[in-house]
């Protein structure tokens, strides 16, 4: 009997759980809103009945391989324990994989949604298209997701925690986060950041093209780039404040880690074009590992495997999901990866 599996995308806004093979791929697709305000225990019963809904309509068909989670960090592992979810009040120290067991009786593993992105982005996506199984990826969304793979395995560090470079400090004296920390990537390279950046720079008189009268529907990510495309030059540079944000962050990343793919992925990617000219600048600035390796430059050209390669994601806002879905297939080694 064919396998299938089924993965769980649990976001601040949405819940995802699709039923997916490996030759069809998505076959179905549940989309139900995240109950914050009801608790953690109703968004885990909602998420448990819409396993068993999937689980109902295809395992008189398919074999069950298994279920996996991608979940907002930090996570702990292998104990599948959330601490401190900056979006999920309550959820502190919440055991999601235990609970998750107990309520469908079977196991499940359990992940960060960014490393799931990350896994999918190398299995089915820019990874695969150009042949290579080690990235690091980063996220533009709600905040700055960032997930690690290493020779096909996902990099989940001594405590489940590895991937926050969302939390990487960019600017010492920057705003606070609510990390703890000061001037956090994902203050300046996010979509709640460009969106925050225009309120603040138009109420303080900065940016007279972004004031909008009362009854105007509210700046998102997505209007400021059509803005910054139809030639408004104040939403233009907000990208380009975030691009330089980003470029910093991943050349401390190129120059930690020497991968041969970095990969950037989550809503705001929409924006690459807008902010890929000053992600750049900071990158060849910032970067002499990048400087040594970019395309066409003589390492690379001679190099076996090839040139340091910072390209947007391919996947799409599925990338999570996918993750989740493949998870089940893989074999433990390529699981909670720490040495």
């Amino acid at each position: 009997m064919e396998s299938y599996s089924i993965g769980v995308d649990l976001g601040g806004t949405n819940l995802r759980i699709a039923a997916y093979t490996r030759d069809k791929g998505l076959l179905e697709t549940i989309l139900l809103p995240t109950r914050l305000e009801a608790g953690r225990d109703a968004v885990a019963e909602d998420l448990c009945s819409a396993v068993e809904t999937l689980e109902g309509r295809y395992s008189s068909q398919l074999a069950l391989a298994g279920v996996g989670v991608g979940t907002p960090g930090p996570l702990e592992l292998p104990a599948g324990r959330l601490h401190h979810l900056p979006n999920f009040p309550g959820w502190d120290g919440f055991e999601l994989k235990s609970h998750l067991e107990a309520r469908l009786n079977r196991p499940i593993i359990v992940e960060s949604d960014a490393n799931l992105a990350a896994l999918a982005e190398c299995k089915l996506g820019r990874g695969r298209t150009l042949g290579l199984d080690s990235l690091c990826m980063l996220t533009l969304g709600t905040g700055v997701g960032n997930g690690i793979i290493l020779c096909g395995r996902v990099w989940d560090g001594a405590h489940g925690m590895a991937g926050e470079a969302g939390h990487a400090t960019v600017y010492p004296y920057g705003p606070a986060c609510p990390c703890g920390s000061n001037g956090c990537l994902e203050l300046y390279a996010s979509a709640t950041a460009v969106v925050r950046a225009a309120k603040e720079r138009a109420a303080a008189g900065n940016a007279p093209s972004l004031v909008q009268p009362e009854d105007a529907t509210p700046w998102t990510a997505r209007a400021l780039a059509h803005a910054a495309d139809a030639g408004n030059a104040d939403a233009a540079k907000i990208f380009a404040d975030a691009g330089r944000a980003l470029g910093i962050g991943l050349a401390a990343l190129v120059n930690t880690l020497n991968l041969p793919l970095y990969v950037v992925g989550g809503g705001l990617v929409q924006a690459w074009h807008l902010m890929q000219a000053a992600l750049f600048a900071e990158l060849n600035h910032r970067s002499y590992v990048y400087r040594l390796t970019a395309p066409g430059s003589t390492i690379a050209k001679g190099h076996p495997r090839g040139a340091t390669q910072v390209l947007p994601a391919e996947l799409g806002p599925d990338a999570g999901l996918l993750g989740a879905c493949i998870l089940p297939f893989l074999d433990s080694t390529q699981l909670n990866g720490y040495c």
